[in-house]
């Protein structure tokens, strides 16, 4: 953050540019985390039904359901790894816009961390409305971009989207400015990384389709002329 601060000379901006870069090293953990999740996403109808059919036998649906990772080459803990990983990251981050003078003690940055931002008078200060708001809808965004699957994982998803932008509102009107400009900075990361990833997997999905719809019909055509 110093050294940041130093080239820029805002602490705003220093604020946008950590949490653009620390977003982007965590990227392919993220992604990977995704991918898992939405593998997981694909199989959760046989995973029901396994418990459906299991209901009274929870071993055997236990053995069914590690079959059928197994049979998709699904980790479901793989998943958690990146999470864990990114956690002590955005703990560390959060702790050090919550207080940051605690953690920088340049002398210049005691006087940077009271700037003036656009239309905030001092980033050290929590913003009434402005950056809460703009922290709840973009969590809202977030969440919303993610999708999300069926069942009780599904109405779980459907709770945090939510819960979790009013929470963020009401903990971003208590919070320094500089806190709630991580956030929201971060969440329009986060957001704009799902519609990426979510136009590429809708392509391949649209590839994978033709390439099997060509095959069917390669085949149809072979039987008719056998």
């Amino acid at each position: 953050m110093l050294q940041i601060y130093r080239l820029v000379g805002s602490y705003g901006i220093s604020i946008i540019i950590l949490t653009v870069l620390v977003r982007a090293i965590m990227l392919p953990m993220y992604a990977k985390q995704q991918k898992m999740t939405a593998r997981m996403q694909e199989i959760q109808p046989e995973i029901n039904e396994i418990n459906r059919r299991y209901a009274r036998d929870r071993e055997a649906a236990s053995l069914k359901i590690q079959e059928l990772y197994d049979k998709n080459n699904i980790n479901p803990y793989s998943g958690c790894l990146p999470l864990l990983i990114q956690m002590p990251i955005i703990m560390g981050l959060f702790a050090l816009l919550r207080d940051p003078l605690s953690y920088m003690t340049d002398s210049s940055m005691i006087i940077a961390v009271h700037d003036k931002f656009m239309w905030i008078p001092d980033l050290c200060q929590p913003d009434n409305w402005i950056l809460p708001v703009l922290a709840g809808v973009t969590t809202f965004l977030t969440f919303s971009s993610m999708g999300g699957a069926g069942g009780a994982g599904g109405s779980s998803m459907n709770v945090m989207k939510y819960f979790y932008p009013i929470m963020l509102f009401i903990m971003g009107r208590s919070f320094p400015a500089g806190l709630a400009l991580y956030w929201s900075v971060g969440n329009i990361f986060t957001y704009a990384q799902n519609l990426v990833m979510g136009a590429q997997k809708k392509k391949k999905d649209f590839t994978d389709a033709a390439a099997a719809e060509a095959r069917k019909n390669v085949e149809k055509k072979m039987k008719n002329k056998a």
